[in-house]
């Protein structure tokens, strides 16, 4: 009894030591994953277990996001994720995604897997146009898209159509001009082209370079109320707060930069803002809910905080990762290089092979060509000993009946013929016999002519025969002999598919390979400015180009402001710079009275 009593205590004691769990789906823009939580856990723990997973060090830009009542929220890090208004039903569901974004992608984001996540996000942000994108750069960016995921473009691989169930333009891009999928396909794969050798990552910050430059790139708009109850738009960004008409996102009215903002704060639905000069008056706002407000102030923070460090030098753990990451960069390129070494010898000695084939085909080819002259070389000269036998034969019969008849003539001249008539008519017959003697001559010399030139063809043929069979032998040792450098252009033992060896791929960084490193990064920046020059250059002749084919009926009202922006020279940057250079003050009374 008492054992009983003594296990079922043991057994309940264990069942209160077993910490309870729940379940959590995170979705990333690539990848779904779930993990079992403890009940106690907060927002921190199961971030850093989300970016543990995803190895990711770049924390301070990403959080959990879900939704409440159509608002979204994001997960706060000190607080029990189960006492935030999520779901009660398992699996509880987050996002995870970028809530901050850098001012500048190439120099704040450090490791490709942030890079990645950052691309796939404003890719999407894009193509369901919560950024407005115009339709020439729209065709830019896809053909980096394109880039990323299929890498250097090959014609006898990437056919037409290999895109076609690919979603790279937004809809409206689409819908606002009468150009067929194949059109639109041939201008991002011209764009495609020229992008060869650009690895992944590369081919993304490219993107991320362009789309930084997009007018609401970054922007969190909330609808808002100044004083007078006018309808606005706030939008909170990585360089401050703007005030936008709620029918233009592209071009704020005001703007605030965060070093000009010295304190947040809200109550209820209304929201207070402190500049940081201390005699200008505050101003204050009122939002829809009391949710947004949180919102609010949190991306205020968030990006403020990342404003001022961005401003200061970097900690120790980012100057590690940006050291980690330049070697790691200096490793792809050498890698990148060696590959490419490799695959242009691959290449030329696959030209070199083929031009073998080639040249080994038209030998042969030549050889029977030959073997046939020859074998019509021999029939001829055999034709010609045959028909030389046969006319020497009838020369010998010609001299021989010529001889009879020169013997005949000689028997008639000596027999004796008495009578005048005998002898006129025996003077005729030896006349006869002569013209007769004559003729067999004349002939026996033609035939023996003939026969001379016959025996001249026959030799003329057998020399013909020699040349052919001594052309035959100068081919056969052509073909056996191969005049290629085993050092240079010898194909490799495993044509199909070649390995690299890590023992290979292992680098000595040492001074001089970083201050060549530098020299070379200076050399792109160049670089970088030209072809900047250049991509405008081309953005405006497919603007051009595909102007005419424009339905003006179907222009947004974004296409319509853009344009205007575009025509006066407008854009994302210098419009704010313009804003800012107003006094603070003034700023504040313009925001008052609108």
């Amino acid at each position: 009894m008492a054992g009983a009593i003594a296990s079922r205590m043991s057994f309940s004691s264990l069942k209160r030591k077993q910490p309870k769990t729940f379940t959590v789906r995170i979705v990333t823009m690539d990848a779904e994953m779930e993990f079992n939580c403890e009940v106690k856990w907060k927002g921190k723990d199961l971030f850093d277990l989300v970016c543990r997973t995803l190895g990711l060090r770049e924390t301070w830009f990403f959080g959990l996001q879900y939704t409440i009542k159509d608002t979204v929220a994001w997960l706060k890090m000190d607080k029990k994720v189960l006492d935030h208004d999520v779901p009660t039903e398992e699996p509880v569901t987050f996002h995870f995604l970028a809530k901050f974004y850098p001012e500048n992608a190439e120099e704040e984001l450090v490791q490709e897997i942030t890079q990645h996540l950052f691309f796939l996000q404003v890719k999407k942000q894009i193509l369901d146009e919560k950024i407005y994108c115009p339709p020439e750069a729209s065709v830019l960016l896809a053909s980096y898209a394109v880039q990323a995921k299929y890498g250097d473009y090959d014609p006898t691989v990437h056919q037409r159509g290999f895109l076609a169930q690919e979603e790279l333009l937004p809809k409206r891009v689409i819908n606002l001009y009468q150009m067929t999928p194949e059109m639109w396909e041939e201008r991002i794969t011209a764009w495609y082209a020229e992008h060869r050798g650009r690895a992944r990552d590369e081919a993304e910050m490219e993107y991320l370079k362009i789309a930084q430059d997009l007018e609401m790139y970054g922007v969190n708009y909330f609808a808002i109320k100044n004083k007078k109850g006018t309808e606005l738009l706030l939008g909170v960004d990585a360089l401050g707060l703007h005030i936008y008409d709620p029918e233009n996102r592209l071009t704020p009215k005001i703007s605030f930069p965060w070093n000009e903002i010295r304190n947040i704060s809200y109550s209820d639905k209304e929201f207070t803002i402190k500049p940081l000069d201390k005699k200008i008056d505050v101003f204050k706002f009122n939002s829809s809910k009391l949710r947004v407000n949180k919102l609010i102030l949190q991306l205020c923070i968030g990006n403020h905080d990342l404003f001022m460090r961005r401003r200061k030098a970097d900690s120790l753990e980012v100057q590690q990762m940006k050291a980690q990451a330049r070697e790691e960069k200096a490793r792809k390129q050498m890698e990148r290089q060696c590959l490419a070494r490799e695959k242009q010898m691959r290449e030329e000695a696959e030209r070199t092979r083929d031009e073998l084939e080639r040249r080994l085909l038209q030998l042969k080819e030549e050889a029977t060509m030959a073997n046939e002259a020859l074998m019509r070389s021999e029939e001829t000269a055999d034709l010609l000993a045959e028909k030389a036998q046969i006319t020497e034969e009838e020369a010998k019969l010609l001299a021989q009946k010529a001889a009879e008849a020169e013997q005949e003539m000689q028997r008639i001249k000596a027999t004796a013929i008495r009578t005048e008539e005998e002898k006129r008519l025996m003077e005729q017959k030896v006349l006869e016999a002569e013209m007769l003697a004559l003729k067999m001559a004349e002939e026996s010399e033609r035939r023996a002519k003939e026969a001379d030139q016959l025996k001249q063809d026959l030799q003329e043929a057998r020399d013909s025969e020699r040349r052919a069979k001594q052309k035959l032998l100068e081919i056969t040792s052509k073909s056996s002999y191969t005049p290629m450098n085993s050092s240079t252009t010898a194909l490799p033992a495993d044509l199909p598919s070649f390995n690299l060896i890590s023992e290979s791929l292992s680098f000595d960084f040492k001074d001089t390979d970083m201050k060549r490193l530098s020299m070379e990064i200076e050399k792109e920046k160049v670089e970088y400015m030209e072809k900047s020059k250049h991509l405008q250059e081309q953005l405006n002749e497919l603007k051009t180009e595909i102007e005419a084919l424009k339905l003006k009926e179907r222009e947004t009202a974004l296409d319509i402001l853009h344009n205007e922006n575009t025509n006066r020279g407008n854009s994302k940057h210098n419009t704010i710079k313009k804003l800012t250079l107003q006094s603070t003050k003034s700023r504040v009374a313009f925001f008052e009275e609108l």
